[in-house]
């Protein structure tokens, strides 16, 4: 190859470099860290799952988790659902606010 033949291709290559760094190198970055969130869900722990639902896990399989999402309510969803782990931060501003009572469970009172 001459120079100039090479100096056609050096903008081809930007534009991948580009789409990357850009697009794939990010899109990995958080399937990765959604992996390990699912990863790290314990029975106990509070979640908030992708549509806006909090709960508590009581029970986890491979691919499910059981919430309780009420006093004597407990749904099952898919793990992928998960789409944050509370902190413990989170909990204590939520029981504050009156959103979760103490057992972790939505405190059942009407919203204002």
């Amino acid at each position: 190859m001459n120079g100039e033949q090479w100096a056609q291709l050096v903008p081809l290559l930007l534009i991948v470099l580009a789409f990357w760094f850009l697009v794939l190198r990010p899109a990995r970055t958080r399937r990765r860290q959604t992996m390990e969130l699912q990863r790290s869900l314990t029975v106990g722990s509070t979640v908030m799952l992708t549509s806006g639902v909090f709960g508590e896990v009581v029970r986890l399989t491979d691919e499910t988790a059981a919430l309780r999402i009420a006093p004597a309510v407990t749904i099952a969803v898919h793990r992928s659902a998960v789409g944050r782990i509370m902190t413990d931060e989170d909990v204590a501003r939520m029981r504050a606010d009156g959103l979760l009572d103490g057992a972790g469970d939505p405190s059942g009172r009407p919203a204002e």
